[in-house]
C-alpha cells in the first residue's frame, strides 16, 4: 500500500511538472490564423482548406474566439455568452470539430482565444447567464459570480461578487476569478477546449483584467501544452511579473506576448531608432525567452492605421524569425508577403533556431542592426537597414527591403528553391490605362462606400482633407465589392503610401502604395493590375512615350536592361 502511494504521488508530481508555461527549446513557429473582422476570409472551412500549405511552414495556428457570442454575423467573440456552444460567426461547431481535426491530423495544433476575463449575458438583463451542461454536469453563473464593482452596479443591478483582482473591463461583466463556482465553471471550460473539441492551447485574452495566479491555477488543472497571455503592456517588468504571477509550486504555467519587443520594432523600423532593439524585452533575455511569443502585429495594433511599419513588414518579420522566442506571424502579413515569410521560416528552421537559442551578437548603428543567433545546426546572420558585416564563413540565404539574411555554410537551405512567388490572378475588370495612377480595394461587405488618401512626404493625392476622395466601384470578386481610386491630378511622381477607409471611421492600415495594386480586405497586396498584353522585343527606342517599370515607377532618361511597360504592353530591354 505504502509502495502504492508513492507511485501515486510520483505520477501527480510528474504530471503537474508537464504544465510549464511554453516547451523548453521550441522550435515551432505560431500564425495567427485571422485579422479583424476577417469571418469570410478565416472561416473553419477556409482555413481547414489550407492545411496542406500551413502545416509545412507552421506548428501551431491562433484562432478566434470559437464560442457562441449570441451572433453568428460580424461578431469577433469577445464578448462571449456560451462556453460550450461553439457556433460563430467563422462557421457552426461541427465545421470548427472538423478543421481542429485534420489540422491535428497535420500535425497542425490550434490556440483557442480563451475569454475568461469577462462574460456577456443572453439579452438585456446584464447578469442573466445560460446554463450548459457538459459531461453530465450544468454549470451556470449568476450575481454572486459578478466582481462587486461591475459596471453592472451602477445599472440597477446587484453583483454581489468580491472586488475585481485586476483592471475592469466595461463591455461586458467581469468575472470574480476568487470565486468557487467561476473556478469550477472556468475548469470545465477548459477541460472542454482541450478534450472534447480537441484544442492544443490557450491564448489568454486581457489577462490584465484578473490575478495571473488564476492563470496559473488554471492551466496546472487543464494540463494545455502551450498557454500564451495576453499582457499588454509595454513595461518589460510588468509582463515578466506577470508571467511570474502564473506560478504554481515555484513553476511558471505561462508564456506570454512580447508586448514591449513589439513596440521596440515600431520604433526601429519605423524610424531608424535601431538601439531600441538592444532594450529590456522578453526575447532579449536568457531567463524569459523561453516564454516570448514575439510578433510584428496582430488583429488589434494592425488595423486602422494604427501599423507604421510602412515598407519593412518583411524585415520585421525577418527579425522576430531569427529570434529566439516563439515567432507568431500575423495573417495579414503572410498573405502580403507569402513567398518571403515561407523563406525565412524555412531558414529558421534549417538553422534551428528555437525559443531558447543563443544571441551572439546584437548591435546596433546609425544606419541599421546586427543580429547574430546560434540554432541547433548552425548560426544565422541578419543585417537590418544599411547595416553590414564581415559575412566571411557565411551565405546569403534571402534578402529584401532593408534586409539581408545569411546562414552559415554548413546550413542545408536547398528547400528554399522549392518556393516560388504566388500565382494570384487580378480580376479582368480591374483595368489600369497607359500611364493611370490607380490602385483596387476589395472592400468588407460592411462598408457601403470606400475613400482614399495618398500621400507622400511632400505631396496628397487625395484632395488634402481627410477621409479624401471618393472610390469607385468597379465590380465584385469572390463574394466581395471591388473598389477603385484613379488619380486625376497633375504630379507626375507617384505616392508612397495609401488609405481606404469608409463613412463610419473604419479604415486600414498605412498601405505601400504600389501602381496598380489590387489590396485585400485586410490591406494585404494581392497583385498588381496592369492591363497589358506581354510582348517581346530586342530594344526600344526612346520615345517621348511615358515608360514605366513593372512596380510603376516612371522612368526618366533612356531605360536600362530590364522589363518595362510602354503604351500598355510589356517590353524586354537586352
Amino acid at each position: 500500500m505504502k509502495r502504492l502511494f508513492s507511485l501515486l504521488i510520483s505520477v501527480v508530481a510528474s504530471l503537474s511538472m508537464m504544465a510549464q508555461g511554453w516547451p523548453a527549446q521550441y522550435d515551432g513557429v505560431m500564425l495567427q490564423g485571422f485579422y479583424w473582422d476577417s469571418y469570410s476570409d478565416t472561416n473553419w472551412n477556409k482555413l481547414a482548406s489550407q492545411a496542406d500549405e500551413l502545416s509545412q511552414f507552421f506548428e501551431l495556428i491562433w484562432v478566434p474566439n470559437s464560442a457562441y457570442a449570441n451572433s453568428t454575423s460580424n461578431n469577433m467573440g469577445y464578448h462571449p455568452v456560451y462556453w460550450f456552444n461553439h457556433r460563430s460567426a467563422f462557421g457552426t461547431e461541427a465545421q470548427l470539430r472538423d478543421m481542429i481535426n485534420i489540422f491535428n491530423q497535420k500535425g497542425l495544433g490550434v490556440i483557442e482565444d480563451v475569454v475568461i476575463n469577462h462574460r456577456a449575458s443572453v439579452n438585456s438583463n446584464w447578469l442573466n447567464f445560460p446554463a450548459e451542461t457538459y459531461n453530465g454536469e450544468t454549470y451556470q453563473l449568476t450575481a454572486a459570480d459578478i466582481c462587486n464593482n461591475d459596471e453592472a452596479k451602477d445599472n440597477g443591478y446587484n453583483p454581489t461578487g468580491a472586488a475585481d483582482t485586476g483592471e475592469g473591463w466595461g463591455g461586458a461583466r467581469d468575472l470574480d476569478h476568487t470565486g468557487e463556482n467561476v473556478q469550477k465553471n472556468v475548469n470545465a471550460y477548459l477541460d472542454f477546449l482541450l478534450h472534447d473539441l480537441g484544442y492544443k492551447g490557450f491564448r489568454y485574452d486581457f489577462v490584465k483584467g484578473y490575478a495571473a495566479k488564476y492563470v496559473g491555477q488554471y492551466n496546472k488543472t487543464a494540463q494545455p501544452e502551450f498557454s500564451v497571455g495576453e499582457c499588454w503592456d509595454g513595461n518589460k517588468t510588468v509582463v515578466t511579473n506577470w508571467i511570474n504571477g502564473t506560478k504554481q509550486d515555484g513553476v511558471i504555467q505561462s508564456a506570454a506576448f512580447d508586448f514591449p519587443l513589439k513596440y521596440y520594432i515600431n520604433d526601429a523600423f519605423s524610424q531608424g531608432k535601431w538601439s531600441r532593439l538592444n532594450d529590456g524585452c522578453l526575447a532579449n533575455d536568457n531567463n524569459y525567452k523561453r516564454y516570448a511569443v514575439t510578433f510584428v502585429d496582430n488583429h488589434d495594433t494592425g488595423r486602422f492605421g494604427e501599423c507604421p511599419l510602412y515598407a519593412n513588414v518583411e524585415a520585421a518579420n525577418a527579425f522576430i524569425l531569427t529570434m529566439p522566442g516563439t515567432p507568431c506571424v500575423w495573417l495579414s502579413h503572410w498573405k502580403a508577403y507569402k513567398t518571403t515569410i515561407k523563406k525565412l521560416i524555412l531558414t529558421r528552421k534549417a538553422a534551428g533556431i528555437h525559443n531558447q537559442s543563443a544571441i551572439l551578437t546584437k548591435s546596433a548603428s546609425t544606419n541599421g542592426y546586427i543580429l547574430n543567433v546560434e540554432g541547433s545546426k548552425g548560426k544565422l546572420l541578419l543585417l537590418l537597414g544599411e547595416a553590414t558585416a564581415d559575412t566571411n564563413g557565411y551565405k546569403l540565404a534571402l534578402e529584401g527591403t532593408n534586409f539581408k539574411l545569411y546562414a552559415t555554410e554548413n546550413v542545408d537551405l536547398s528547400a528554399l528553391e522549392d518556393i516560388h512567388e504566388g500565382s494570384f490572378v487580378v480580376p479582368s475588370f480591374c483595368t489600369v490605362s497607359d500611364g493611370e495612377v490607380c490602385a483596387f480595394f476589395e472592400a468588407p461587405n460592411s462598408w457601403s462606400t470606400v475613400k482614399c488618401w495618398a500621400w507622400d512626404a511632400t505631396n496628397n493625392y487625395t484632395g488634402g482633407e481627410w477621409p479624401g476622395v471618393a472610390c469607385t466601384k468597379i465590380g465584385t470578386y469572390n463574394g466581395k465589392k471591388v473598389w477603385k481610386w484613379s488619380y486625376s491630378g497633375s504630379l507626375t511622381t507617384l505616392p508612397q503610401f495609401i488609405i481606404f477607409n469608409n463613412a463610419n471611421g473604419q479604415q486600414t492600415a498605412d498601405l505601400n502604395f504600389k501602381n496598380g495594386g489590387y489590396y485585400d480586405e485586410a490591406g494585404s497586396l494581392q497583385g498588381v493590375a496592369t492591363g497589358i498584353e506581354p510582348i517581346n522585343t530586342k530594344h526600344i527606342q526612346p520615345t517621348t512615350t511615358a515608360i514605366y517599370t513593372l512596380s510603376g515607377q516612371r522612368v526618366i532618361g533612356n531605360p536600362r536592361q530590364g522589363i518595362y511597360i510602354v503604351n500598355g504592353k510589356k517590353y524586354v530591354v537586352r
